[in-house]
């Protein structure tokens, strides 16, 4: 789920720009929460905060539409620092701040590593799909 997040949320910010994927995260974390409502105001801050991250990054390393076809690392790498903080963010609010998951030092290794490879693997795929085929229906 996260790779197609991670696809996703990189694709919205090639598409839209600045804080394209802060709305992609919006729309997704809205449409998350119906699933489990209890869990609402910290699905919706944990997708924006995934957005805000991946917007602020790949402005740091200049991610340019323009240019994913030569420079696609810059997108990966942006990709793969966003979700490995998410996801180190996330489990550190469910489990120090809140309490309601135990400490687990094996399921936190496993975020670590989950977090890295499915953010490269979905930059890599948007990447990918951007020379394909994207950058087209867009204009560049």
């Amino acid at each position: 789920m996260v790779v197609a997040q991670a696809l996703l949320l990189a694709l919205g910010f090639l598409m839209l720009g600045r804080f394209g994927a802060t709305y992609v995260a919006l729309v997704g974390g809205l449409l998350t929460s119906f699933l489990r409502p209890s869990f609402a105001p910290f699905t919706i801050l944990f997708a924006v905060t995934y957005g805000l991250l991946v917007d602020v990054f790949c402005s740091i390393l200049r991610v340019r539409p323009s240019e994913v076809l030569t420079k696609a690392r810059r997108l990966v790498v942006s990709m793969t620092i966003s979700t490995a903080i998410v996801g180190l963010v996330s489990y550190y609010v469910t489990v120090y701040a809140l309490g309601l998951l135990s400490r687990n030092p094996m399921l936190e290794i496993v975020i670590i590593v989950a977090g890295i490879a499915s953010g490269a693997v979905g930059g890599y795929l948007a990447a990918f799909l951007w020379r394909r085929n994207l950058r087209y229906f867009v204009g560049e």
